[in-house]
Formats: structure tokens, sequence, C-alpha cells
């Protein structure tokens, strides 16, 4: 059995296109694809990673993190474009290395994307619960440390109500300010039971339908953007009349390094590296390529259009955020709302948390669109059990794996806090791009005549250049990071030859075709024997 089976284009394109009840129903337009894409984007990136990266990697050059990190986006984003057209179906990525580099390479993607989704949907949750536990606060709810956060040592951030991880990097922050951190409240946190709660809300929408779950989504990007454009234009408007203070947190922009991956250059990849989880909600349209309406015109606008508006209104946010606080006290769940409280303008920041618990919102409903679609084509082929292809009766929607998916995503969402789960899913993320990119190229290469709705442009240059970005950012991440990626890949190479191998579609139909036994000559009356 070859390890390198390809599935074939034609019959990928051919089944893109069927009807009947084992198939996903197509009801999306552009407006929804550019919709799911801003939904995925703008939320993790500038309601929770922003402050975090700023605070521990990159300072106010967090701005630069984001064009960085931008940059390997759209040399990702035209090769995703390419291969979303030309193969309008679930899968993504997954998909796409299945039609061109073979189903082991596949199965390493597949795979791999659940550290995409499925991680990155509990990394957002964990996001979310911080701003839900801010406005029960400001309403006189405290839930206490224990139950909001993730297991481990806490300390309450002074000035704040906010918990987070007590590290050392924290411990020097808050030294050279003058504060010993031994000084404030501690905690120990046990499980974020309102990080799991919000998992299983969204997931009980995904089941009802794609169309019900595209049009609370269009709802929730429509609070977001509005909530984004308040802060820009009363944030702009606080940094413009306070541009002495401003400039004294911008200065220096580039603060020195003072360890690997902190400040200095060094910090700047680092922080685009852990960013650029902020970015992955454009490759998250093409898992719904199978349900849109005119995928080969609509799927390349969607991922680029999507792409194109969020890193631009990243930058722009970020730049206000660290001009706004001094970005030391960004380090905690909920930086956008820290910075406009900062501000004074206390109705707005209520606006602010509700605006960003509706982005937040967004964000998971897409990736836990996304994850039970990976699952789904997956177990078509074989590689998973058939119950994860299972769709309901009447929904028409991967109910069983959405379920399972969301049942996952709480645990990992109660369990763990952002930081821990962001490096992993930058990495995981990472990985996909670049075989993605190497999959455009190998095509081009193996079969430069077939037909594409939509063309990468500069190839070889773009996929080469695509590749070695997301490779340099992934180079910049912990060690950590690296060791429970190879620790996940082992697993998932241990799945495949028990199970995955012995199921394949392909693998069955590449036995077949070489057991068949050549057919016996036939002869007639006239014949010699």
């Amino acid at each position: 059995m070859s390890l390198f089976a390809r599935k074939n284009i034609d019959d990928l394109q051919a089944d893109a296109f069927s009807e009947g009840e084992h198939s996903l129903k197509r009801e999306l337009g552009v407006g929804n694809l550019i919709s799911l894409g801003i939904g995925a984007i703008i939320g993790t990136g500038i309601f929770v990673l922003t402050g975090t990266a700023a605070a521990q990697h990159a300072g106010p050059a967090i701005m630069l993190a984001f064009v960085l990190a931008g940059i390997a986006c759209v040399f990702a984003g035209l090769c995703y474009a390419e291969f979303a057209a030309m193969i309008p179906i679930a899968g993504s990525a997954y998909t796409y290395g299945y039609a061109t580099l073979g189903e082991i390479v596949a199965w390493i993607i597949g795979w791999d994307l659940i550290l995409e989704y499925l991680f990155g949907a509990a990394t957002v949750a964990a996001g979310w619960s911080g701003y839900v536990n801010s406005i029960l606060r400001d309403i006189g709810i405290d839930l206490g440390p224990a139950w909001t956060n993730a297991p481990g040592h806490l300390v309450q951030t002074p000035g704040t109500n906010s918990w987070v991880r007590h590290t050392d990097e924290l411990a020097q922050s808050l030294a050279a300010q003058g504060i010993d951190i031994n000084t404030l409240p501690q905690a120990n946190g046990m499980f974020n039971i309102v990080a799991a709660l919000g998992i299983f809300a969204v997931t009980v929408l995904l089941v009802l339908g794609i169309k019900e779950s595209a049009r609370f989504n269009n709802v929730a990007v429509a609070i977001k953007l509005a909530v984004v454009g308040a802060f820009i234009l009363a944030g702009g408007y606080y940094v413009l009349t306070h541009w002495s203070q401003s400039i004294d947190h911008w200065t220096p922009f580039i603060p020195a390094n003072t360890g690997p991956r902190q400040f200095g250059w060094d910090g700047i990849v680092a922080a685009g590296g852990v960013i650029f989880f902020a970015y992955i909600g454009f490759d998250a349209v093409s898992t719904t390529a199978q349900e849109a309406k005119n995928p080969q015109r609509d799927m390349p606008i969607g991922i680029l259009g999507s792409l194109l508006i969020c890193t631009l209104l990243y930058i722009i946010v970020s730049g206000i955020m660290t001009a706004i606080v001094d970005y030391p006290a960004l380090n905690v769940a909920e930086p956008i709302a820290v910075a406009i409280e900062a501000t004074g303008y206390s109705a707005l920041a209520k606006l602010i948390k509700v605006g960003a618990i509706a982005g937040l919102t967004s964000v998971m409903l897409v990736m836990l669109m996304s994850q039970p679609r990976i699952f789904f084509a997956m177990s078509r082929d074989g590689l998973l059990p058939p119950i994860f292809s299972r769709l309901h009766p009447r929904f028409r929607t991967p109910h069983i794996s959405s379920a399972m998916t969301g049942l996952a995503c709480a645990a990992l969402a109660g369990l763990y806090d952002v930081s821990t789960l962001g490096h992993l899913v930058s990495i995981g993320t990472l990985l996909a791009f670049v075989i993605v990119c190497g999959g455009v190229w190998y095509l081009r290469v193996k079969e430069p005549n077939r037909p594409r709705p939509f063309k990468t442009p500069l190839v070889p240059l773009v996929p080469i250049l695509g590749m070695v970005t997301c490779i340099f950012l992934m180079s910049r991440l912990p060690r950590e990071a690296w060791e429970r990626l190879v620790i996940w890949l082992a697993i998932g190479m241990v799945i495949y030859f028990l199970y995955g191998r012995r199921h394949s579609v392909v693998q069955r139909l590449h036995r077949q075709a070489h057991d068949v036994e050549p057919p016996r000559p036939t002869y007639t009356s006239g014949d010699s024997r």
C-alpha cells in the first residue's frame, strides 16, 4: 500500500457539487463567507492575544509583529484561494494535501488541524470568559478566581480585578514599577467553568444548522465591527488629546532585548509567531467550501477579502491600545477592556466588553464549525470511524462530531490558559500553511494544465515565500510548543497506522487496482489452442 496515494481531483470536483441527503447544504454567499472570515479573524487577536504578546514579547512594536504575521498570511491566503476555488469541498488543507502530496501528508494535516480549530476555539473561550467575568463583576457578581481560571497559581494585578497567572516575567515587570508581587492577592485556579459553558452554547447552535449559525455570526460580526470602530474613534481621540502620555508609552518603541523571545527584534518575531493565531480565520472559510453557493468565484473573495480588512484593523487597534496603557499592564485576558477603562470613558468600557463577547463568540462559532467538517471529510475517506461523517436527518449537520468536538473543547478551555493553548495553536496552524503552500507549487509542476478558477500569482515565488515565512515564525516559538507538536503528531501517526490506513477508501481502491487479475484470453472455435 502506498503512503502517498492521492485522491483524484476530478472525483473530488464531482463530489463537491453532488446533492443529496448525505451532502452538506449550499447556503453561503460571498457576504456570508467574508463575514465568517472576519468572524474568525477579528476577535482573539484584538481582544486577547494583543495584550499578552505586547506584554511578553514585543511591547509597542506589536504593530510590526502584526505586519509580519499579515505578510505571511497573504502568501498562504493566495495559495488557499487557489485550492478552495479548484477543489471546493469540506476538508480545507486536509483535502488539498490529499489531492496533491498523498494520504500520509493529508493525515498529518488533518490531525494537525485539530490543533488549529479545536484547541483554537478553547483558546478563544478562555479569553471570552475574561470579558464575561469582567461584565459580571461590573454588575456585582463575582464568581471568584477558582472557577473562572485554569488550574495554576494566580495573582491579582494592581488596580484591576483581573487574575493572571503568576510568572517570573510578571514579577520582573511589577518589580520594575516598585511593586513586590508577593504583596498582591494570591489564589489558585481550578477549572474555568465560564469558558466551558460558552463552548456548550455555541455547540448547540452549530448542531441546529449552518444557515442559523451563519445568521448568528452575521449579527455578532456587525456588533463586533461597530465596537472596534468605536474603540478606534474614542481611543484615537484619547491618544491625540494625551499625546505626551502616548509618546511615553510608545518609548522605546522597540524595548531592549531582555532574553530569548523577550523584546527587541527577536521579541517582535516571537510575537509574530504567537499572534499568527489571530489570523487563522481566513483558512476556516475554506472548510465551508462545500456549503458555498458559488465556491469557485466566492471562496477567493471570502478568504482574501476578510484577511486584508482584518490586518488593517489589527495594526490600528494594537497601536492605540499600547498608546493608552503601558504595555506591561496588558498581560491580562481582557486587554482592550483594560485599555478603554484607562481612558475614563466608563460607558464605552461596558460597550467594548459587550462587543468583545460578541466578537469572541463568533470566533468560537467559526472554529467549532470548521473542526467537525474536517472530521467529516476524514471520516468519508475512511481515516476516521463512520460516526464522524453521520449527518442529522433534519438539520444535515455533522451533529455527533460537533457534540464530541464541543465536549473536548470545553474540557480544554476549562483546564488550560490562553498562553499555553495559543502557542500550540500557532505552531499547528503554521505547519498546515507550509504544507498548503507546498501543495500549490507541487500541483503546478505535476498538473500545469489543470483548470484553475483562481491562480496564485508568481508561482513558485509566492508559495516559497509562504513556506519560508511560516517556517521562520515557527522557529521563534517556544521549545515547549515544538515538544507538544511532536508528541501530538506521534499520537496521530499511531492512530493512522492502527486504524486509518486499514480503513482508508483510497488504500482499498489501490489494493483492488493491484489485486485484479489480468483478463484471460478468449477463443473462438476457429482458434488454435
